[in-house]
């Protein structure tokens, strides 16, 4: 991953489709480039630019969230219903072989959430859902 893959990555989660299917909201060009920069700057963190026949298609994330070890994704819409998501997390996870590691999703983003269970990750029974209509499923 370089500083030349984010303005790829701004565009994609400025998606309102996207947004509405993940329930985050996009950020303004500033806050989005503070935080892929201090992303860039974690020593913990793992990033990964996804590509597609040479082009940047999203990207797979490791990093720390409250005490635990977490994994994000976020492809491009214009890549959707491809497998890349699938196929991009599940080589990132041959590289990244810690467990136990955990993904929160919206509950309504059904497309992720079998991705994530493609790749061996099951709901945490301990945090079914919340009231932010997000679930927390675990790998290991």
């Amino acid at each position: 991953m370089t500083e030349d893959d984010l303005p790829v990555f701004f565009d994609h989660q400025r998606d309102p489709v996207a947004n509405r299917m993940a329930a985050f909201p996009p950020r303004d060009r500033d806050a989005f480039m503070a935080h892929w920069n201090t992303i860039l700057r974690d020593a913990a963190g793992i990033e990964r630019t996804v590509l597609l026949d040479g082009q940047v298609a999203g990207n797979v994330v490791a990093f720390d969230f409250e005490g635990r070890r977490e994994v994000g994704y976020w492809i491009g819409r214009m890549f959707w219903g491809k497998g890349v998501a699938t196929r991009a997390l599940r080589a990132f996870l041959e590289e990244v072989t810690e467990r136990p590691l955990y993904a929160g999703v919206a509950e309504g983003n059904v497309a992720s959430i079998r991705v994530l269970e493609k790749c061996g990750f099951a709901i945490s029974e301990a945090q079914a859902g919340d009231e932010d209509g997000h679930v927390l499923m675990r790998l290991g």
